[in-house]
């Protein structure tokens, strides 16, 4: 296997792994907020406290892998958040869930980043769109890994035996460690390193050094929020919206969660073809405008058949630009400050994010799913006008300019 692929094939498994550890709570909750006696606003935090570990660690491990190098920090990130996984299977009260799911944020939000930048580093600027899109994928295996795995443990071992497997990870970071090489790009950036980096600007800082950079750091950012908050706005409240709305029973809109999750599949895979074929803000700007369209006109979907094709219409474009997000913030800045870059942007749409579903949840009890997806529709216009003002990146190094 040559070094392009080894990259592919760490940064899909590492996202593996992740997408299957944040699942593993979704899965759990119900055991965990009876257990441990807590009502369910109490039980939420569980997710939010794993996103500020995600963009503490983000922060934190993306310094270190521009300082330190790509490979040695991914593996860290693998084995801290497998780690924190694992401790979670032994708290004994919620209190130490909480610290337990910040250690394996810390992780999990290190690790995207890396890898990320690992294959932007590996792959020529015409073939990173693809090379993006198989990566991401990764997230939508780890789901599927985390409902088998949930289906056979949680009935017969409980929610603690399901965290226990988060110790296998360790062993996939040793294997990553020893077969695969650090990043050519980087290692020659180390080599160009003079006297005068020593008193260069912190890592974060350099996101902000110029106007014309603070300006792209904020647009990405804005655009990243908007496609987590999407995506959780439709994953987590629209089967119960179709429940009420269509009358879909619970196995109805399960089978709608996998029509919607192969219509994202496939948009990854489309995604990363356009970017490559068409460019980014073209690429982005067509998935941008059609996710606004489609999510706005879902609402007006009647029928299983109009319900089961419109989702996977809306899964193809709201969560196909997702496959893009690694190799356009990674195409903004130099290798020196990449990882820092990816994980810090990545990780605050996260965040923030994250916390869209609670609007999305107020806006169903005050008024209807047709104002709450023209909220979701509105949010995709904002990205794509946000996208719009995007500039160029100038090269500020030798071997920058000709990878770029």
């Amino acid at each position: 296997m040559n070094y392009r692929n080894k990259t592919v094939v760490a940064s899909v498994a590492g996202l593996t792994l992740e997408g299957m550890d944040i699942m593993f709570i979704s899965f759990a909750m119900s055991m965990i907020i009876a257990e441990f006696h807590i009502d369910l606003a109490t039980g939420g935090l569980i997710s939010s406290i794993t996103n500020i570990g995600m963009l503490a660690g983000g922060m934190i491990f993306g310094i270190l892998a521009d300082k330190f190098g790509r490979v040695r920090i991914f593996t860290y990130t693998i084995i801290l958040f497998a780690i924190g996984t694992a401790l979670t299977g032994l708290a004994t009260n919620i209190e130490q869930v909480y610290v337990f799911r910040f250690i394996a944020g810390l992780g999990a939000g290190g690790e995207y980043g890396i890898g990320m930048a690992l294959v932007a580093e590996a792959w020529p600027k015409n073939k990173q769109g693809r090379a993006s899109s198989y990566v991401s994928i990764g997230a939508q295996y780890g789901v599927i890994l985390a409902a088998l795995l949930s289906a056979i443990i949680l009935p017969n071992l409980g929610w603690r035996a399901l965290f226990f497997v988060g110790v296998l990870p360790v062993i996939f970071a040793f294997i990553v460690r020893k077969n695969l090489d650090e990043s050519p790009e980087w290692m020659e950036a180390q080599k160009q390193k003079k006297v005068v980096n020593k008193q260069e600007k912190g890592k974060l800082l350099q996101l902000f050094e110029t106007k014309r950079t603070a300006m792209t750091t904020i647009s990405l950012a804005i655009m990243a929020t908007v496609q987590i908050a999407g995506y959780n706005g439709l994953m987590i409240w629209l089967p119960s919206m179709l429940q009420q709305s269509q009358g879909l029973s619970v196995s109805s809109s399960a089978l709608w969660t996998i029509s919607t999750a192969v219509g994202m599949i496939i948009g990854m895979l489309t995604f990363g073809q356009f970017m490559d074929r068409f460019g980014a803000k073209r690429a982005f700007g067509i998935f941008l405008l059609a996710s606004a369209c489609a999510v706005f006109l879902y609402s007006y979907a009647e029928g299983s058949a109009g319900v089961l094709i419109g989702g996977a219409i809306v899964g193809f474009f709201s969560n196909g630009m997702f496959a893009g997000y690694g190799a356009l913030i990674s195409s903004y800045y130099p290798v020196q400050i990449r990882s820092t870059a990816t994980n810090t942007i990545f990780n605050f749409g996260r965040a923030i994010g994250g916390l869209s579903p609670i609007l999305v949840g107020y806006i169903l009890q005050s008024y209807d799913m047709t104002v709450a997806m023209t909220y979701l529709a509105v949010l995709y216009i904002i990205s794509f006008v946000v996208m719009l003002s995007l500039k160029k990146r100038q090269p500020t190094t030798l071997i920058d300019g000709l990878n770029h």
